[in-house]
């Protein structure tokens, strides 16, 4: 469930889900406001909304690997290794 919670920063058009149709203008299609499983921009957006949010609360990048994140402050040591698998 993690991918939809990205947000998209270009416009994705798909058309209407089944059941979701308007009968009055069954060729319209819908605007996606966040992704959506398959997206081949899901994994991204995602990563990119996470990684937002970590280093907002004091998290760094790891300069040996951009997925690993660093966090130390007081004593405490914080690492968060991201691994998506999107088969």
């Amino acid at each position: 469930t993690a991918f939809l919670h990205g947000d998209l920063s270009e416009d994705i058009y798909m058309q209407q889900p089944v059941g979701f149709i308007d009968s009055t203008s069954p060729s319209s299609v819908c605007k996606r406001n966040k992704s959506l499983y398959g997206l081949k921009q899901a994994p991204r957006k995602w990563f990119e909304k996470l990684t937002t949010f970590l280093h907002s609360h004091g998290f760094r990048f790891s300069r040996s690997d951009p997925s690993l994140l660093l966090y130390n402050h007081d004593n405490i040591q914080i690492y968060i290794l991201i691994y998506v698998d999107d088969m």
